[in-house]
């Protein structure tokens, strides 16, 4: 019974106590372990609290995604100004 506690508790902390080391860029790779928890993540906010780096995963805003619905259509922004200057003539 307490090689199996062991083995338990092993893999317990193993799983919370992962590294992560910087490089001379200042650049830091994710544990896959936990970065596969925000698999639609491209971005995230840093910040300092208490002598801690919290990530905050952002999610893509609305803008976002019209802009890639209007790239797929093929539309730039001057076609977009002259659907706004169309609309509000009265």
């Amino acid at each position: 019974m307490e090689i199996e506690f062991d083995c338990f508790l092993f893999s317990f902390f193993s799983y919370f106590n992962m590294l992560a080391k910087k490089t001379s860029k200042n650049q830091i790779t994710l544990p896959k372990a936990i970065i596969s928890h925000f698999p639609d993540t491209e971005y995230f906010d840093v910040r300092e609290e208490d002598g801690r780096i919290v990530l905050v995963p952002l999610r893509p805003s609305r803008a976002d995604e019209v802009r890639d619905k209007l790239a797929q259509l093929g539309l730039a922004e001057a076609d977009v100004a002259d659907a706004v200057k169309w609309a509000r003539q009265s």
